[in-house]
């Protein structure tokens, strides 16, 4: 299903989308590319969306053995698609977190193909949440081609030839995290689940649902900080 997008700019989206973007400079040593994804703006239209409530206990290790994260913390991760032109856009609140955050890849926030339960590669590679306090938080939109700066068994970077289609045919089978040097696996994890992002603004219901709470977090994602993103984008064009 696609979308307009009629999200409104949001002081917290310029915030944590200006804050997050000095994440990108931690790329991990090596021959591979440093990044091949590109900052851009909020595209008009969405084709699909995702939310994840990450949880300490959800975190396994590459074998997929039980690798509890950090005690207490939470993560709350939205995520809107452009399949069409490869554009992610991301809006990322971490609670609880604390300590330096640690990962062979370029950033130690990403989508991993992995199922419930399981360890896989990750695929997407975002700025590491960022703030003062108890919460840290992250927002923008990148467009593939992608990399995670990770070398995978074949040689090749983990995020090579990835596209988001791959999300949208099975967001199951793929899960959000944060790494922090205390918590290796993971301090908190969690898998995709679609959400509605239609009828945000006018009230309307998305295609396919008249089940009110499925309309509300429709539109709980269009009134997200990720509008900043836009205003963000056309002042680092400026500088």
């Amino acid at each position: 299903m696609r979308t307009t997008n009629t999200a409104r700019p949001t002081r917290r989206g310029l915030t944590a989308a200006a804050g997050g973007l000095g994440a990108l400079a931690l790329v991990a040593a090596g021959t591979l590319p440093a990044s091949a994804e590109t900052e851009v703006e909020m595209p008009d239209t969405f084709t699909s969306a995702y939310s994840v409530t990450a949880t300490p206990d959800a975190v396994v290790d590459a074998e997929g053995n039980p690798a509890p994260g950090e005690e207490g913390a939470t993560g709350m991760f939205t995520f809107m698609i452009n399949s069409d032109e490869e554009i992610i856009c991301y809006d990322i609140e971490l609670t609880g977190v604390t300590g330096e955050y640690e990962s062979p890849a370029k950033t130690a926030t990403h989508i991993h193909q992995a199922n419930a339960g399981e360890g896989g590669p990750p695929r997407l590679s975002f700025p590491n949440p960022t703030g003062d306090g108890d919460v840290r938080t992250s927002a923008g939109c990148l467009q593939g081609p992608f990399t995670t700066g990770l070398e995978g068994d074949d040689g090749n970077d983990t995020g090579e030839g990835f596209s988001l289609t791959e999300i949208e045919a099975n967001p199951a089978g793929f899960s959000a995290d944060t790494h922090t040097a205390e918590f290796l696996p993971g301090t908190v994890r969690g898998q995709l689940q679609e959400i509605p992002v239609g009828g945000a603004e006018t009230g309307g219901e998305a295609a396919g649902s008249s089940d009110p709470l499925l309309i509300g977090l429709g539109a709980g994602v269009m009134a997200l900080g990720l509008g900043g993103v836009l205003l963000a984008g056309r002042g680092r064009q400026q500088n």
